[in-house]
C-alpha cells in the first residue's frame, strides 16, 4: 500500500498532490461552463469555497485508500492545468479514472500524457486488476484520451446521467492490467 502520495513525472508534466494555495486557479479553470458541461460532479456556477472544500477532502480519501487525486502541472513553469485521479475499490481490485483539463490547455495531449501515468500508477502501486472510465457521449475528446491509453469501449449506458435537466448517454471504457502497454 502507498503511504504517502507521490509525485509522478512525464515528459511535459508533473503530477502532484493539490495544496490549498491551488484553490484560486482550480476555481478559475473549472468555473468555465465548458468544463462543468463535460463532467458529472462539477457544478456551474462554481462558487467561492468549493475548490477549498474539494482540495481539503483529498488527504482523507488518500489515507483511507479510496482515492488519489493529482494536480496536473506543466514541468516548464509549473502552471496548474487540470486534475486527474483514481477512485479506488480495493475489494474488487479496480479503480475509476477521472480527469478534467482547463480549456486553455485542451488539444495539446496533456490529458493523454497524464492519464497514461496515472493508469500505470494504479496498476503498479495499487495492484489494480482493472481501471475503467466513462464520458458523456457528446465529449468525444475524452473518449479519444481513453482510447489512446489503450482502454477498450465496453458500451453505452443510455440516458444514464441527468446533467442540467437533460439526460446524457455515458460511454464506458476499461482496461485490464495485462492489456496495459506499460504493464
Amino acid at each position: 500500500m502507498v503511504t504517502e502520495q507521490p509525485f509522478l513525472e512525464t515528459d511535459r508534466l508533473l503530477l502532484r498532490p493539490f495544496s490549498l494555495s491551488d484553490a484560486p486557479i482550480v476555481q478559475k479553470l473549472v468555473g468555465d461552463e465548458a468544463i462543468a458541461a463535460t463532467t458529472l460532479n462539477i457544478p456551474h456556477p462554481y462558487e467561492d469555497g468549493m475548490a477549498d472544500e474539494w482540495i481539503g477532502s483529498h488527504q482523507e480519501g488518500f489515507e483511507k485508500g479510496e482515492a488519489v487525486i493529482f494536480a496536473i502541472t506543466l514541468r516548464d513553469g509549473n502552471a496548474l492545468i487540470g486534475a486527474i485521479g483514481l477512485e479506488i475499490n480495493q475489494q474488487h481490485e479496480r479503480a475509476e479514472l477521472g480527469y478534467w483539463i482547463g480549456k486553455p490547455y485542451w488539444s495539446k495531449g496533456y490529458c493523454t500524457e497524464a492519464a497514461e501515468a496515472v493508469v500505470r500508477f494504479g496498476f503498479d502501486k495499487y495492484k489494480m486488476l482493472r481501471i475503467h472510465a466513462a464520458h458523456f457521449s457528446n465529449n468525444k475528446a475524452s473518449g479519444r484520451v481513453m482510447e489512446k491509453i489503450g482502454m477498450k469501449h465496453e458500451g453505452r449506458l443510455r440516458n444514464h446521467i441527468k446533467k442540467w435537466g437533460r439526460f446524457e448517454d455515458l460511454e464506458v471504457y476499461g482496461i485490464l492490467r495485462e492489456e496495459f502497454k506499460g504493464a
